[in-house]
Formats: structure tokens, C-alpha cells, sequence
């Protein structure tokens, strides 16, 4: 690389470090910053030029962007599945004879309603027909 490359890609690798250091809002966003920092790093050691730094920038942050997209659609997806369950999910509180109360979690499945211990009631069960299975 001449000493003019090097003047040039140091600052602008530099500021694509700490720009991924400080953070963006995807994962996405992150990774493709991280490899356009360590692809530019790259290109210049390969390619010895301002053009090797380029390309290799571009290639890093395409890949960096590809594999970061992926870990977001996976986080979305979790979190989809986790407002389901809590959409699905209803907590019956029994009172038991000493006045104590304890939550039990049903799960709804259709028109079904599932208990703790995989009982399954037609319709929501009453709070008595969960004392006789959790209660005392």
C-alpha cells in the first residue's frame, strides 16, 4: 500500500471500528459495519492498494449485512412465539383452605384448556374443578 493508502483507509477504518464499537440499532446494521471494517483491513493487506481496500470494505459489509439479517429475523421470530404463548396462556388463582392462593397456568389448545400436569378441560375450568387437582 503507499503511504497516501494509508493515510486514507487508516481514518476510514478507524471510523468504521468505532462506529461498531458504539453500536446501531440490528444486528444487521452491526455486523455490517464489523465486516466492512475487517474487509477493508483485508483488502488492504491483499490487494496492497486504495482498490483492494475498496472492494474488500464491500465484500466485508455484504457479508457482515447478510449474516446479521439473518440473526434479526431469528430474534423477530422468538419474539413472536413468546406473544403467542403469553396470548395463550391464562393464570386461574386457587385459594386453598389455609387462605393461601397459588397461580396455575392453563394453555390454551383449540377449544381445549391445558393444565400443568397435561389434563385437558373442554372449557376453562372452574376454580373448584382446579382445587381438586392443585389446591389443598
Amino acid at each position: 500500500m503507499t503511504r497516501h493508502g494509508i493515510v486514507w483507509a487508516t481514518p476510514v477504518v478507524l471510523g468504521l471500528i468505532l462506529l461498531a464499537v458504539t453500536g446501531c440499532e440490528t444486528d444487521a446494521q452491526n455486523t455490517a459495519l464489523l465486516g466492512t471494517a475487517i474487509g477493508a483491513g483485508v483488502g488492504a493487506l491483499a490487494g496492497g492498494d486504495t482498490e483492494g481496500t475498496l472492494i474488500g470494505a464491500a465484500v466485508g459489509g455484504g457479508t457482515g449485512y447478510i449474516i446479521g439479517n439473518e440473526s434479526d429475523k431469528k430474534k423477530t421470530r422468538q419474539e413472536i412465539e413468546s406473544v403467542r404463548a403469553e396470548q395463550n396462556t391464562v393464570t386461574m388463582w386457587i385459594t386453598n383452605s389455609n387462605g393461601s392462593r397459588i397461580p396455575v397456568n392453563l394453555t390454551r389448545s383449540g377449544p381445549n384448556y391445558v393444565g400443568p400436569r397435561g389434563e385437558i378441560y373442554p372449557s376453562l375450568p372452574t376454580e373448584e374443578q382446579l382445587k381438586m387437582v392443585y389446591g389443598f
